[in-house]
């Protein structure tokens, strides 16, 4: 895999709304804890950041992703994003010897983040730099305003009304052919390890994205 800087994470929390994961907590939560190995932020050259816990990925994020908000405080990272118009919340804790190293590796990789986002510093006056991801109110959700209710296409889809969807920028209900998949069930886990397994693959990901923008300009 290509290279990139790595810090230790004391606590890493997903938002995940509506999942039967949780059991009514809106947070998921994976700390190093009992016989679970520590957790480890990556962030590669390439510009993809990573959460992995072992040998089990977490998470992975295209720091090059337009909805993609960051804000540091104290010694937490937050991250907002939006993917297929829902949106996503995740939030790191860093561990350290003291909280004065932990806040010290969080600026470090937000620094290390601005490279290719921006990173918003909070004040941590009104959250305490410990309060556990679990703890984090859920992300207001705006209701959606008249005329924005998801377009149901019948027929044919234009490539940019395609790729507008596939990057999160409307919501569209397509046709049942585009829910079809030609590939066996059974075939897809190996294609997704393969993929993941290939060095140069989130740099493709990242190409597609930016041809898609490219068909919106058209």
């Amino acid at each position: 895999m290509a290279s990139g800087k790595t810090w230790k994470l004391k606590r890493y929390g997903r938002f995940v709304p509506r999942s039967t994961e949780t059991v009514g907590k809106p947070w998921k939560i994976f700390e190093e804890k009992g016989n679970k190995p520590e957790v480890v932020l990556t962030v590669l050259e390439s510009g993809c950041l990573l959460i992995v816990q072992g040998q089990e990925s977490l998470d992975t994020v295209p720091l090059l992703l337009n909805s993609l908000n960051v804000q540091q405080k104290s010694d937490n990272l937050m991250l907002r994003f939006t993917v297929k118009g829902e949106t996503r919340m995740i939030r790191m804790q860093f561990d350290g010897s003291s909280r004065a190293e932990a806040i010290n590796e969080c600026l470090s990789a937000a620094e290390k983040l601005r490279e290719y986002v921006p990173v918003t510093t909070l004040d941590d006056a009104s959250t305490h730099p410990n309060q556990p991801p679990a703890e984090i109110p859920p992300p207001v959700t705006q209701q959606k305003t008249a005329g924005t209710e998801p377009e149901v296409v019948q027929g044919s889809v234009s490539i940019k009304s395609l790729a507008q969807h596939f990057l999160g920028e409307n919501t569209l209900v397509l046709p049942q052919i585009y829910h079809d998949s030609s590939l066996a069930e059974g075939d897809l886990e190996a294609i997704l390890r393969a993929c993941l397994m290939d060095p140069s693959f989130h740099a493709f990901v990242e190409k597609i994205e930016g041809e898609l923008r490219k068909l919106l300009e058209e």
